[in-house]
């Protein structure tokens, strides 16, 4: 009743089947185990303390920024240069722009720094001026931004003095000078009250390090590949129990005349049977001159 399973056609099927499985499991598998390296990245950054409440260390012995270093206080030396603003940041569900200044360090590199945000809108804004002569300054590290981050502008299009994203890679085509691979955003107002209209910018966890929606994303892909492996199989054996059924109708005689012999063919074909092969003119059934014998 099964021979139907040998037929090419039903070999196609089956090598679809046996290649469709493991690698749905694989697929849904490997989303299960990035969410569990989501969650247990959210444990051990619960569990650490506050990265901000740690020890302050120079600049370049962070570097570079990863999830262990990211938010500590950084420490820096140099004089302000360059301003841009970076339109779009919300703070307390507040519209505005960051103020950043790139901060020339003795290294030659610049040093990205968010001295604060300002409510409204970044076009002919009027903002504090940041401090004159060297300086030192102390910020929460934070790794350069990319398309993913909240709040980044990749449109493009921006005004003059405007940056949609605050990285090494945007800001290195608008200065000319090295830029650091990282930023710093500073805890509290300047001193001397240069920077005393600004709110200071909270440091953001780091990237793949909490319970996002990213995390969830990837719990809702293991469900769904492992569902896709049921269909696979679910529609594998339907399709056989479909076939078997049929073959067994028309072994009992309970399909029609006409829809048996179309069956017939369709099996044939499927076997490698020419469909209307003819029959031996050497047959008893045929006389001399090759005419059939009714």
């Amino acid at each position: 009743m099964y021979r139907f399973l040998l037929t090419p056609r039903w070999w196609g099927i089956n090598l679809f089947v046996v290649l469709a499985i493991p690698f749905c499991v694989f697929m849904g598998t490997w989303q299960l185990g990035r969410f569990e390296d989501r969650v247990q990245s959210h444990e051990q950054a619960e569990k650490a303390p506050d990265p901000s409440t740690r020890a302050a260390k120079p600049l370049d012995a962070l570097l570079p920024v990863d999830k262990v270093t990211s938010g500590r206080p950084a420490i820096a030396t140099g004089t302000y240069a360059d301003q841009f603003l970076v339109p779009g940041r919300k703070l307390e569900d507040r519209q505005g722009f960051y103020v950043l200044n790139m901060l020339r360090t003795d290294s030659g590199k610049a040093l990205p720094v968010v001295r604060g945000w300002l409510p409204g809108s970044a076009t002919d804004a009027r903002v504090p001026a940041a401090p004159k002569g060297e300086v030192t300054v102390t910020g929460d590290l934070q790794a350069s931004e990319n398309t993913h981050s909240d709040g980044v502008n990749v449109r493009g299009g921006l005004p003059s003095g405007q940056v949609g994203m605050i990285s090494a890679a945007t800001l290195v085509n608008l200065v000319p000078y090295d830029v650091y691979d990282a930023w710093v955003t500073l805890p509290e107002a300047e001193a001397g009250g240069t920077g005393g209209a600004m709110k200071p910018v909270p440091a953001a966890a780091p990237e793949g390090s909490g319970l996002d929606l990213k995390a969830f994303q990837n719990l809702g892909y293991t469900g769904e590949w492992f569902v896709f492996a049921a269909f696979v199989l679910f529609m594998w054996f339907r399709l056989v129990r479909r076939e078997a059924e049929a073959e067994r109708d028309i072994a009992l005689g309970l399909v029609p005349e006409e829809a048996a012999a179309e069956a017939s063919e369709t099996m044939a074909a499927a076997e490698g049977a020419p469909k209307d092969a003819p029959e031996d003119p050497s047959s008893p059934d045929y006389d001399v001159a090759s005419t059939p014998v009714r």
